[in-house]
């Protein structure tokens, strides 16, 4: 299962796992680092703490839910000319200092 694209998560500036874009949908997994911390805490209810990988035909809902909407989503649609289907684009884009404790990157810092 090869990755075409790579999202970094960080959760409270701390990187938490990443999340792929594969042929067959998408993937989410914690790292290992990050599981043995004593401050570990989950990204979402939906994706608990866990080794083993997740994975979804569709965008988990929890990423999704960091996208931008309505007229919003329009303009970042049009400033990063990324299609409102890409939704793993957008979120690469859209993300990086999102409300809330979850940001995504594009690399890891």
């Amino acid at each position: 299962m090869d990755a075409f694209r790579t999202a970094y998560v960080y959760i409270r500036n701390v990187f938490a796992g990443m999340l792929c874009e594969t042929d067959e949908g998408y993937s989410f997994s914690y790292d290992e680092q990050y599981l043995s911390r004593q401050d570990a805490s989950a990204v979402s209810l939906t994706l608990p703490l866990s080794e083993k990988t997740y994975t979804s035909k569709t965008l988990f809902p929890f990423f999704d839910g960091l996208i931008p909407e309505g007229w919003l989503l329009g303009v970042v649609s049009r400033n990063w000319k990324i299609d409102v289907k890409d939704r793993f684009g957008l979120l690469l884009a859209a993300c990086k200092d999102g409300i809330g404790n979850v940001s995504i990157r594009e690399e890891r810092i």
